[in-house]
């Protein structure tokens, strides 16, 4: 009988090689995914230096490169309210080294006027909400009223000029449900940003504005601008003796930001976690809490889930207010 040949052996020394080829293989795959981060980390900042997302995210940055052990650099990319700083970080890779710092604005108030434009929530992932901060009704000396009443009656009689930070910033919404809730004639005129929208009433370039406090503050000290009222639930620290627009009848006034922290879509979990953990860790810092209050920032952290959720709240929301006051992108 022919005897038949005994592949086994070789069998076996082939599979041998292949294990020894696959572990050959996979080592510089690994060695190519180092733990994140192993570079410097870009933040961008969606609306001019200067404001209160700026000054909070370069606080931020400074605390998180301390826990992240790398570098993060902030760089602002404006303009239309803050949605090309965000359709930037949604265009970015996915690998936790572009982190958009924003308020909720380009989310929720540029959606609610163009739901087919602005930026989209579902381009994100949501890694946190910081704190939330109100805003301030302020008009110019020349305006001749000293309350929120006297305003609201100059505005019936004749138009008044606000200036905002943009088409579709909180100023512009708020102008918006002024004009809807006290029959105000009110009418947005748009700059780019905070900064250069309180240089505007400073001026005298309009009569009023509806924008972040801690821009109007030294002014309303220095006597240049008169504080009407605070635009928030809750009256603001930086202002305590200013009533809000609730306790002088008009709680439909009433607006907070969101102040958030979000990285394009797709970006690992593992990333997420570690930069959500490092957050957490920086907003514990009585430092961080003591600046952001300086800021008429209320420190109120929540997850990423919950940053998600509820910037889809306000979306809702504003979407109501924009349909029921006739709101347009454009003056």
């Amino acid at each position: 009988m022919k005897r038949q040949p005994n592949h086994s052996g070789r069998r076996r020394a082939l599979a041998g090689i292949a294990v020894s080829s696959a572990a050959w293989l996979s080592t510089p795959a690994q060695a190519q995914t180092p733990a994140w981060p192993s570079r410097p980390i870009r933040v961008v900042v969606n609306f001019p230096a200067g404001g209160p997302l700026d000054i909070l995210a370069r606080q931020v940055a400074g605390q998180l490169s301390n826990r992240l052990g790398q570098p993060l650099a902030v760089e602002n990319v404006t303009g239309a309210a803050g949605e090309i700083g965000a359709a930037a970080v949604a265009r970015a890779q996915p690998d936790g080294y572009t982190i958009l710092m924003s308020i909720d604005a380009p989310f929720t108030i540029a959606r609610a006027m163009r739901p087919q434009g602005g930026a989209r929530i579902d381009d994100f992932s949501w890694v946190a909400m910081l704190g939330t901060s109100g805003l301030t009704v302020a008009a110019h000396p020349s305006v001749g009223v000293k309350t929120l009443a006297e305003l609201i009656a100059r505005g019936r009689s004749r138009p008044l000029n606000f200036s905002t930070a943009g088409p579709g910033s909180p100023g512009h919404l708020a102008a918006a449900v002024l004009a809807d809730a006290a029959g105000v004639q009110a009418t947005p005129i748009h700059y780019r940003g905070n900064a250069p929208a309180v240089t505007a009433l400073v001026a005298g370039e309009v009569d009023a504005a509806i924008i972040s406090t801690p821009g109007l503050l030294p002014h309303i000290r220095g006597g240049k601008l008169q504080a009407l009222a605070t635009a928030a639930t809750q009256r603001s620290p930086l202002l305590p003796d200013l009533p809000t627009v609730a306790e002088l009848g008009y709680p439909a006034l009433a607006q907070e930001s969101l102040y958030l922290v979000t990285v394009p879509a797709r970006t690992p979990d593992t990333v997420i976690r570690t930069l959500a953990t490092a957050l957490t860790e920086a907003l514990s810092e009585p430092a961080l809490k003591e600046r952001m209050v300086s800021l008429d920032l209320t420190p109120n952290l929540k997850d990423g889930r919950e940053a998600q959720a509820l910037v889809g709240q306000t979306l809702e929301r504003y979407t109501r207010i924009v349909k029921a006051t006739g709101m347009k992108a454009e003056p």
